[in-house]
């Protein structure tokens, strides 16, 4: 949601710049700009629209500078329009600012400032900021670094923020609080960004910047401080990332790409943390807390959007296997609600990008309330591994594509390992029973590579519902979270209406939806539930609705009965929902290329929710 870039240093920053917003375009995004400052003049351009769009405006224009900053904006005060992006200007045009986030009290500021004479050019909160700056910086006879600290002590909200002034082109100051920053360390340069994919072209040395931290950069400089004024030591971490896997590698798109990356990111999930002979799983992130995971009450999972139904996932493993109760929360209801919540309890957070806010400010409130806390979470160096007492990775790599799909299986992946981990702390699964399972999760990157294998079968029949306009999508036990996810997937690319339901609630409202031109996709695979599913199947076509079943591979008696099968290898119940998710996202890619639709950035959607 929003991206940011920033660059001082000996190189041309237009390039640079320009670069790093397009690599930010997974994020979500309406309207875009760049500042740059050419020999003490600041030169501003943005455009509504796409990254492309500004490019061409800015065509023929003074681009020059090794001074700038761009921002990609997702709107939230003022609706998308020229005049609403970013950068802003202060009243006297000599500051410069981007920023993501929301400055909650900005109306109150505003009328004040306002009063004092200041004159607004935008309907933003972020306007307000960069006046409110220059007020602190005109009146209080100090620098510009103190005028920044002084005013973000007076706002509230979220925000992560660079700032230019056009009389000091040798100067760069950024600052966040709820919403992410990372520096890039250079030689003599400096990069800033929302995150790690427009630095790693140019170092692999960066500082993830903390909340209510400033830092000052020079070409030759860096100082950060906190809000209070006090120091502090900047900490390099080296990144891990590599720039070949943002690329589309000669996928069309990055989705379909990172649908078939899903063996490999498995197997990087699982890498040194299962061993199959032994029935042993190892998780260093989460070990020193083997003890505490004997003896705890329940535990709560936090998550929004996939990570939710990755984590209705884990719920249906950790209470099968560890035999622990499990409650799973959408964070951002969570946070409003005075959950009852103690010691005893452990708080599971799953976020792919590591900064989503509802999960972080759900994480505060459990923390305060006493309950240790995990992440599951993608990026390394992101907010929530920094705020939790422990977590593991997921090592899913990049994920460009909005439309989740590789960062789900890995985070299933990882709580899955969990919920093994804690039965083998809690003796509540034999040996050799691990040994089993264990062996069997081994082998799924290479079942997943022959459920793969179905993408010709997929995209033939999603030429035939590609103008649907609502789909049903059904399953039992592991298999309702798979469903709801597949039903995200399709409505969020393609823009077709979809609902996921259990599917024994469909005679409970859905089944009246159900006629000859509603699809029904039905997760049908031999388990605990396959004689009620079959059952489903036959209420769904004894009202002429069309059946597309995820099947195990050799089911004939589904197949006499469905419309159309898509087979997936045959698995214990327990891994269900890695298999049987990898059709569903085949089928909602196709189905969104066949309707013309952004696969990659889908209208209205952002990749990292940062604010509420």
């Amino acid at each position: 949601m929003c991206g940011i870039v920033g660059y001082i240093g000996f190189r041309e920053a237009w390039p640079i710049v320009i670069k790093g917003l397009k690599r930010l375009e997974y994020r979500g995004y309406d309207s875009a700009g760049i500042a740059l400052i050419d020999e003490d003049q600041l030169n501003i351009y943005k455009k509504a629209g796409k990254v492309k769009e500004l490019e061409d405006f800015a065509g023929g224009k003074n681009l020059n500078g090794t001074i700038g900053m761009g921002h990609t904006r997702w709107a939230t005060h003022g609706a998308p329009s020229d005049r609403n992006s970013h950068p802003h200007t202060s009243n006297n045009g000599r500051l410069s600012i981007i920023h993501n986030g929301i400055i909650e009290n900005y109306a109150t500021l505003k009328e004040e400032l306002l009063r004092r004479g200041h004159q607004f050019n935008s309907d933003t909160d972020t306007e307000v900021l960069i006046h409110l700056i220059e007020e602190i910086y005109k009146n209080d006879a100090t620098d510009l670094l103190e005028a920044v600290r002084l005013a973000l002590n007076e706002v509230s909200g979220a925000y992560a923020i660079v700032i230019m002034d056009q009389d000091h082109p040798d100067q760069l100051i950024a600052a966040r609080k709820g919403s992410p920053m990372v520096i890039g360390v250079g030689q003599g340069e400096y990069f800033i960004a929302s995150d790690a994919t427009p630095i790693i072209e140019y170092t692999k040395n960066v500082i993830y910047l903390n909340d209510n931290e400033i830092a000052f950069l020079k070409r030759d400089e860096l100082s950060i401080k906190r809000l209070d004024n006090v120091e502090q030591t900047p900490y390099i971490q080296e990144l891990e990332l590599q720039l070949e896997m943002l690329e589309k590698g000669g996928y069309d798109h990055f989705m379909l790409k990172e649908i078939y990356e899903q063996p490999r990111s498995i197997r990087d999930c699982m890498r040194g943390r299962i061993y199959p002979e032994e029935g042993k799983v190892q998780l260093g992130g989460i070990k020193e807390f083997a003890d505490k995971l004997k003896n705890i009450d329940r535990i709560i999972i936090v998550a929004c959007g996939t990570s939710w139904h990755a984590g209705l996932v884990g719920e249906y493993l950790i209470e099968e296997y560890a035999r622990i109760p499990v409650e799973v929360e959408y964070a951002s209801e969570f946070r409003y609600r005075n959950p009852i919540i103690t010691e005893k309890d452990v708080v599971i957070a799953i976020s792919q990008s590591g900064e989503t806010a509802d999960t972080m400010a759900a994480i505060e409130m459990a923390k305060e309330k006493g309950a240790t806390i995990f992440g599951v979470c993608n990026v390394v160096g992101a907010s929530i591994p920094r705020i939790t007492h422990a977590g593991v990775y997921t090592h899913a790599g990049p994920e460009i594509g909005v439309a989740s799909t590789k960062a789900f299986t890995a985070q299933v992946t990882v709580l899955t390992l969990m919920a093994f981990y804690m039965a083998q702390q809690k003796g509540t699964v034999t040996n050799s029973k691990l040994v089993e399972l264990l062996t069997e999760l081994d082998c799924i990157p290479e079942k997943i590579t022959l459920a793969l294998q179905s993408n010709d079968l997929v995209r033939s029949i999603s030429e035939k519902f590609k103008d649907s306009r609502n789909c049903l999508f059904l399953g039992r036990g592991s298999g309702f979270p798979v469903a709801l996810e597949g039903a995200l997937k399709l409505k969020e690319i393609s823009y077709i209406h979809a609902e996921g339901y259990p599917a024994a609630e469909m005679k409970h409202g859905p089944i009246a939806l159900i006629d000859e031109e509603m699809p029904v996709v039905v997760i049908a695979t031999k388990n605990s539930s396959y004689e009620k599913v079959i059952s489903n199947i036959q209420e769904v076509k004894a009202r002429k609705g069309i059946v597309i079943a995820i099947v195990t591979a050799g089911d004939y008696e589904v197949s006499k009965m469905a419309d159309y099968c898509i087979e997936i290898p045959d698995s214990s119940e327990a891994f269900l929902p890695l298999l049987a998710t990898i059709p569903l996202q085949l089928l909602s890619y196709h189905i969104a290329v066949l309707r013309g639709c952004n696969v990659d950035q889908p209208r209205n959607l952002a990749k990292s929710v940062t604010v509420e």
